[in-house]
C-alpha cells in the first residue's frame, strides 16, 4: 500500500520536477533503500489520475463559467495507442481561465489528434472570449454562438521578428522594422496599465491603443500589395491581415489580454517534462498525466506547494462523502502553508 505522502512525492517529482519514473526507481528510491519497480509507480500514477477526476470535473465546470479562456496545444507521444503507430503524434491541450482575481484554472487534456473537434468537446457550453493563436483547429468553435475568437499579438510580433532576422542587413530599417515598431507601441501602452483595474485598462486602450491600431491598419493596407506573400515579411503581413479582427478585440474589454502568453506559459512545464520522460506508455497514462498536471499547475498558480497539496488530496479525497467535501479540496479553497 502506498501512503499519500509517497504518492505525492512520486507525482511531484515527475510532474513538477520533470524526473521520469525510471530515474526515480534507479536513483532516488534505490539510494534511499526503497525497492519499487517502475511498473508499480506507473500503475500508481494512473490510479492517482483516476482518483482526482472528481476534482478535475469541478475545475472544468468553473473554467467554463469564465468570461475568457486561453487555449494552446503541443505534441506528445503515446506508444500503445489503438489504431496509431508508436511514433505517431498525439496532443496535449491546455486551457487557462481566470474566473476571479488571483484565481487561475489550468486544465490539461490528452487527445489523439489536433482536429477542431477537440476544443469543441473540451469547451462545450462555453460562452465568452476564446484566445488562441492562428491555428485553424479553433475556427469551428469560434463560429459557435456566444464564443468570440480573440487573436494573439505575440504571434504577430514573432513573425516580424523572424522577418528581420531573415534580412541580410538586420539593422537596415524597412517594413519589418516599421511593423514591429507599431506592435511595440501597443505593448508599451499595455505595460503602463498592467496594474490598473479593468475599467481603466479599457479606457486607455480606447483612447491610446485604437489610434495606433488605426495607423497600423493604414500602413498594412498600403504594404500588402507591395510584398510577395511567400517571403518572411509577406507571411508576417498576411498573418496580421488575416487575424486582424481577432487581434483588435482586446480593446473591447479591460479584462482581455493582448496575447495568449498565459496559455503558452502554462503548457511550458509539460514541454520541459516531455524532454525527460519522452512518451507515455498508454492512453490511460497520458490521461492520468493530464489530470495530475492540471492539479499541480493550478495549485502552483494558486500559491500552493504542489507536493503538500497532492498529499492533502490523496489523503482526504478517498474519504469525501459529498460534493462539498470535494469542493473543499479545490486548489483555491486550500490555504498556502
Amino acid at each position: 500500500m502506498a501512503t499519500p505522502g509517497l504518492l505525492a512525492f512520486i507525482a511531484t517529482s515527475k510532474y513538477v520536477d520533470g524526473l521520469p519514473l525510471y530515474r526515480q526507481e534507479k536513483f532516488i528510491l534505490a539510494r534511499l533503500g526503497v525497492d519499487i519497480a517502475r511498473a508499480t509507480t506507473s500503475l500508481w500514477m494512473v490510479r492517482c489520475g483516476d482518483l482526482v477526476q472528481p476534482l478535475i470535473n469541478l475545475m472544468r465546470d468553473k473554467l467554463l463559467e469564465a468570461p475568457l479562456i486561453h487555449c494552446d496545444e503541443t505534441v506528445t507521444q503515446v506508444l500503445n495507442e489503438e489504431g496509431k503507430a508508436a511514433r505517431s503524434q498525439s496532443y496535449m491541450w491546455v486551457q487557462v481561465a481566470e474566473p476571479v482575481k488571483n484565481q487561475k484554472i489550468i486544465l490539461f487534456d490528452y487527445a489523439p489528434s489536433r482536429s477542431g473537434s477537440v476544443p469543441m468537446k473540451l469547451l462545450d457550453g462555453f460562452r465568452g472570449y476564446l484566445q488562441t493563436d492562428g491555428y485553424e483547429g479553433y475556427a469551428a468553435i469560434g463560429r459557435k454562438s456566444g464564443v468570440i475568437s480573440q487573436g494573439c499579438w505575440a504571434h504577430a510580433r514573432r513573425k516580424f521578428d523572424e522577418a528581420i532576422k531573415g534580412q541580410k542587413d538586420k539593422n537596415k530599417a524597412g517594413k519589418s522594422h516599421m511593423g514591429l515598431s507599431y506592435i511595440r507601441k501597443l505593448y508599451q501602452i499595455e505595460h503602463g496599465i498592467k496594474e490598473s483595474p479593468p475599467d481603466e485598462r479599457k479606457r486607455v486602450r480606447q483612447e491610446q491603443s485604437l489610434p495606433v491600431l488605426q495607423k497600423l491598419r493604414q500602413w498594412l493596407d498600403k504594404s500588402l500589395p507591395q510584398v510577395p506573400p511567400k517571403t518572411l515579411l509577406g507571411k508576417a503581413l498576411y498573418y496580421l491581415n488575416n487575424q486582424w479582427e481577432k487581434l483588435i478585440r482586446y480593446c473591447d474589454e479591460g479584462y482581455l489580454r493582448m496575447d495568449n502568453n498565459l496559455a503558452e506559459n502554462a503548457i511550458r512545464p509539460f514541454v520541459v517534462g516531455r524532454k525527460a520522460w519522452l512518451f507515455s506508455n498508454s492512453t490511460d497514462g497520458a490521461k492520468a498525466s493530464a489530470n495530475l498536471y492540471s492539479l499541480v499547475e493550478t495549485a502552483k498558480a494558486c500559491g500552493l506547494e504542489p507536493c503538500h497539496y497532492l498529499k492533502t488530496v490523496f489523503n482526504y479525497l478517498p474519504r469525501a462523502e459529498s460534493i462539498a467535501d470535494i469542493e473543499q479540496l479545490l486548489p483555491w479553497n486550500q490555504k498556502p502553508v
